[in-house]
């Protein structure tokens, strides 16, 4: 069986992610399937709409397939490298997409599900949604558009999510804007028949069928995250945490000490940088660049080691501390990559 199944649906594309035992985690195959088939239904009449959604299993998407991308760094990085140029093409062809295109974010939505989803007109959410970009406790960063789509959340809400890879679910997906409407799990078969029988009519059907979300936890502490997250310095971020004494944030500066500080650094300037892009393709350049560059140091290496070969959860950093990585580790990390190698779109 194909790891992903595409099909015309009435008068939708259909594309619904089937690796269910690594919970859809993407592979460079199945962004390739994935760009195909965007392609072939960009001029063809007969579909009007494109929806993804995922088939068995607790998870829309959890990710990119890491181990794949960890083996590769640790030689010449080259498959690493192909994977995240192909997967940033499918990211930037949904973003750039002329039709309406729909993801039901049932379940489980990580990295790679997140930069399939956050791209789409329509991003559906339901009590099941837990959604996450926990890139910086395994040495990575939040790829896929992240500069992008985090970096124009409310208030500081983006670089929260970026550090402490918290796992937000539907009700705060929807309250953040990262999801469009909030639906019963139970009635999305139904948004998805009455979708394919008629696309013209997709902002109708699901707005009938959303329901009010419970109230979203992550609103009781915006005001928090605003002001304890608000440098794009890594070690003020960390001082206003311990200056606080409060227990929310003793609890977030106790996550950030388990993240690669390398990563978190990265991640700040990111989305400072991302905030300031005026064309998607530039984001996705930038993050090929800074992708190629993180797979190959030690932090990403070990951060697979410990979360995902070894699973003690103990990976030791280098440099253990946000002191010891200097601005310009970062500004080499952010090196743009001589042109005959940099991304671009599809």
């Amino acid at each position: 069986m194909s790891d992903i199944i595409t099909n015309i649906d009435g008068k939708a594309g259909r594309i619904r992610l089937n690796r269910p035992k690594a919970i859809h985690a993407l592979t460079t195959a199945m962004c390739e399937s994935i760009l195909d088939a965007l392609e072939d239904w960009r001029g063809d009449l007969a579909v009007e709409a494109v929806i993804f959604d995922h088939a068995e299993g607790r998870g829309f998407c959890a990710g990119g397939d890491i181990r794949m991308l960890a083996e590769s760094g640790a030689k010449d990085g080259a498959e690493a490298r192909a994977f995240f140029h192909t997967e940033y093409r499918m990211n930037h062809r949904l973003f750039t997409y002329a039709k309406p295109t729909v993801a039901f974010m049932d379940g489980i939505t990580m990295g790679g599900g997140v930069g399939i989803a956050m791209p789409c007109k329509y991003r559906v959410a339901t009590k099941n949604t837990r959604l996450a970009m926990p890139e910086t406790g395994i040495g990575l960063f939040p790829d896929v558009g992240g500069g992008w789509f985090l970096s124009r959340l409310p208030g500081r809400t983006g670089q929260f999510l970026a550090l402490t890879g918290a796992r937000i679910d539907g009700a705060e997906c929807f309250a953040l804007g990262l999801a469009t409407h909030y639906l019963p799990a139970d009635s999305l078969d139904e948004a998805k028949t009455r979708i394919a029988a008629d696309p013209q009519r997709i902002e109708g059907i699901l707005g009938q069928l959303s329901v009010t979300p419970p109230p979203a936890r992550i609103e009781d502490n915006l005001a928090s995250i605003d002001r304890l997250f608000a440098s794009d310095v890594l070690e003020e971020v960390y001082a206003a945490l311990d200056a606080d004494g409060g227990d929310w944030a003793a609890k977030e500066l106790a996550t950030l000490k388990t993240k690669s500080p390398q990563t978190m650094k990265v991640s700040l300037r990111l989305l400072r940088e991302g905030a300031g892009m005026h064309d998607f393709a530039d984001e996705m350049k930038q993050e090929y660049a800074v992708g190629c560059h993180v797979v190959q140091r030690h932090d990403f290496l070990e951060g697979v080691r410990a979360v995902i070969v070894d699973k003690d959860n103990a990976p030791r950093w280098d440099p253990p501390t946000p002191e010891g990585v200097s601005d310009h580790v970062i500004d080499q990390i952010f090196a743009p990559l001589p042109e005959d190698e940099a991304w671009t779109p599809a």
